[in-house]
C-alpha cells in the first residue's frame, strides 16, 4: 500500500517541479516574476488564492481542531467563510483598481505610494512586519509537511521538512508568480477533492458500520456535542467571539492573498474569480468540518499524540491505496501552495519594497529577478530552520501570524479604501500598534481570554483613526 502511495506522491512532486521549470524557462520581467504581468485568467487566480489561503491549517489544523472541540468549532468556519466572501465581494476589484492606479506590485508598495510623504517609513515598517510574522507562518507549513510524511510513511519529520522546502524553493525560484499560480490551480483541485471525497466516504463508513456521529459526540468528552462548547454566559461569548475572530484577518491584510486581487486583469475576470472562490470556500469548509466530526465517531476511545494527524490517518484507513495517494497529495498540495506564495511575499518585500523602492538601487530587470531568486533560497532555508526548532502546533502558529499580519494590515487597507481622512501618520500608527500589540498580547495570559486576532485589529484600527485625526495629511485638508 505504501509503495503505491509513495509512487503517487513522487509523481506529484515531479509534475510540480516540471511545471515550475517550464514557466521558469520563459524570459520575464521583475513585474512578471512578482505579479504575473496581470495576464492570468481570473478563475486561475481564484483557485490560487483559495489554495494559498487554506494551507496545512485547513487540512491538518482545522480538522484536528474540530476533532478536539466538536460542534463549537463551527464558529471558526463561520468567521472565516464570511471574511473570505466579504473580501471577494467588496475588496477584490478595489484592490485591482488601486494597484493599477498606483502601479503597485505589493501591498506595502501600495500603502507607500498611497501616502507618498510617509512612504519610506510605511514601506520599512510593513516589510519588517511581514517578514517577521510571515517567516513563522511559512515554517508552520513546512512543519505540517513533516507531520504528513511522518504519519503516512514514518519518515523522520526533519527529512520530510527538507523534502517539502526543496519543492517549494524549486517552484518559487523558477517561474515566480506565474508558475506558482498555475501549480496552485492544480493543487487547489487536489485539496478540494480531498475535502469533498473523504467526508462522503467517512459518513458512508460510519453508518454502514452501525455508528453514529451524534451518539459519538454525546459520549465523548463534555462539550463536544454542544454548538456552544457546553459553556454559558461570558465564557460562551468569549468562545464564540474568539473562534469567529479569524474573520478580521481576511479583510485585505494578508499580502499572499491580496496580491491575487492585485493581479486581476479587469472587472470581468474579477467577477468570474468571485464565483469560483466562493463556491470553493463553501465546499472546502463544509468538508473539513464534517471530516473532524466523522473522526470523532470513527476513533471513539482512541487517543492521538497529535490531533492534527487525524485527516491523513483517516485517508489511510478508509481509502484504497491509489485514491489515498491522490488525496494525500492534496495535503502536500495545501502546504506547498501556501508556502510558495508566502515565500514570494517575503521575496517581494525585500527585492521590490526594500531594494528597489526604499534603497533605490539601480538594478536591471534581470538583476532584480536574480536577486528575488536568491532571496527565495535564503528565506526558504531560514523557514526550514524555524520549522525544525519550533514545537508549537500548526493551528496556533498560523493563528499568531494571522493576527500579526492580517489583523494589522486589514485596518490599514480598509481605512485607505473607504476613509478619505486616513493619513500617512495614521497608517504608520496602524502598523506600529498592530505589530507591538500582537507581540505583547500573545506573550501574555490575555491571549487565553480574548484572541489577538480581534485585539490586534481593534487596536490597530483605533490607532489609525486617532492619529489620522490628530495628524491629517496637509494635502487632504486643503
Amino acid at each position: 500500500m505504501n509503495g503505491i502511495i509513495l509512487a503517487e506522491l513522487v509523481l506529484y512532486c515531479l509534475v510540480m517541479a516540471a511545471l515550475g521549470y517550464w514557466y521558469g524557462k520563459k524570459e520575464m520581467s521583475h513585474s512578471d516574476f512578482l505579479l504575473g504581468g496581470k495576464k492570468l485568467p481570473g478563475w486561475a487566480l481564484a483557485f490560487s488564492e483559495r489554495a494559498t489561503g487554506e494551507s496545512a491549517w485547513l487540512l491538518l489544523g482545522y480538522t484536528g481542531f474540530v476533532f478536539a472541540s466538536g460542534l463549537s468549532a463551527i464558529w471558526v468556519a463561520v468567521g472565516i467563510v464570511i471574511g473570505i466572501i466579504g473580501a471577494w465581494l467588496f475588496l477584490a476589484d478595489r484592490f485591482r483598481q488601486e494597484a493599477e492606479r498606483y502601479g503597485a506590485l505589493t501591498l506595502p508598495g501600495y500603502l507607500a505610494k498611497r501616502f507618498g510623504a510617509h512612504g519610506q517609513t510605511i514601506l520599512w515598517l510593513a516589510t519588517v512586519l511581514i517578514f517577521s510574522f510571515m517567516m513563522f507562518y511559512f515554517s508552520a507549513q513546512i512543519a505540517g509537511a513533516g507531520k504528513t510524511l511522518f504519519t503516512v510513511f514514518h519518515i523522520d519529520p526533519a527529512l520530510g521538512m527538507v523534502i517539502s522546502v526543496a519543492i517549494v524553493i524549486i517552484l518559487s525560484y523558477t517561474g515566480g508568480f506565474v508558475s506558482v499560480v498555475w501549480t496552485d490551480m492544480i493543487q487547489s483541485v487536489l485539496m478540494l477533492a480531498t475535502l469533498v471525497i473523504l467526508p462522503i466516504v467517512a459518513v458512508v463508513e460510519i453508518y454502514s458500520g452501525g455508528l453514529s456521529i451524534s451518539e459519538a459526540l454525546h459520549h465523548a468528552k463534555p462539550g463536544l456535542d454542544s454548538w456552544t462548547g457546553g459553556v454559558t454566559g461570558f465564557a460562551l461569548g468569549l468562545l464564540l467571539f474568539n473562534n469567529f475572530a479569524w474573520f478580521f484577518g481576511y479583510l485585505g491584510g494578508q499580502p499572499q492573498l491580496s496580491v491575487r486581487f492585485m493581479a486581476l486583469k479587469d472587472a470581468r475576470e474579477a467577477k468570474t474569480a468571485k464565483t469560483v472562490a466562493i463556491v470553493w470556500t463553501l465546499l472546502a469548509y463544509g468538508g473539513a468540518f464534517l471530516i473532524g466530526l466523522a473522526a470523532i465517531a470513527l476513533y471513539q476511545g482512541q487517543s492521538f499524540t497529535d490531533v492534527e494527524t487525524v485527516l491523513p490517518k483517516m485517508v489511510l484507513d478508509l481509502l484504497p491505496p491509489w485514491l489515498a495517494g491522490l488525496l494525500l497529495s492534496g495535503i502536500l498540495a495545501a502546504i506547498v501552495t501556501t508556502a510558495d506564495s508566502q515565500l514570494l511575499v517575503i521575496t517581494s518585500s525585500i527585492s521590490e519594497d526594500i531594494v528597489r523602492r526604499s534603497l533605490r538601487l539601480r538594478l536591471s530587470e534581470r538583476q532584480l529577478v536574480a536577486l528575488s531568486r536568491a532571496v527565495v533560497v535564503i528565506a526558504g532555508l531560514l523557514g526550514l530552520v524555524l520549522a525544525m526548532t519550533s514545537e508549537s502546533l500548526v493551528y496556533f502558529i498560523v493563528s499568531w501570524a494571522w493576527a500579526g499580519i492580517g489583523c494589522t494590515l486589514s485596518p490599514a487597507i480598509l481605512l485607505s479604501f473607504f476613509w478619505k481622512r486616513y493619513s500617512g501618520i495614521g497608517a504608520i500608527a496602524t502598523i506600529l500598534a498592530g505589530f507591538v500589540s500582537t507581540v505583547i498580547w500573545i506573550s501574555s495570559p490575555l491571549e487565553a481570554i480574548i484572541s489577538s486576532r480581534f485585539t490586534t485589529f481593534a487596536i490597530a484600527l483605533v490607532a489609525g483613526v486617532l492619529f489620522s485625526l490628530l495628524f491629517p495629511d496637509r494635502q487632504r485638508t486643503m
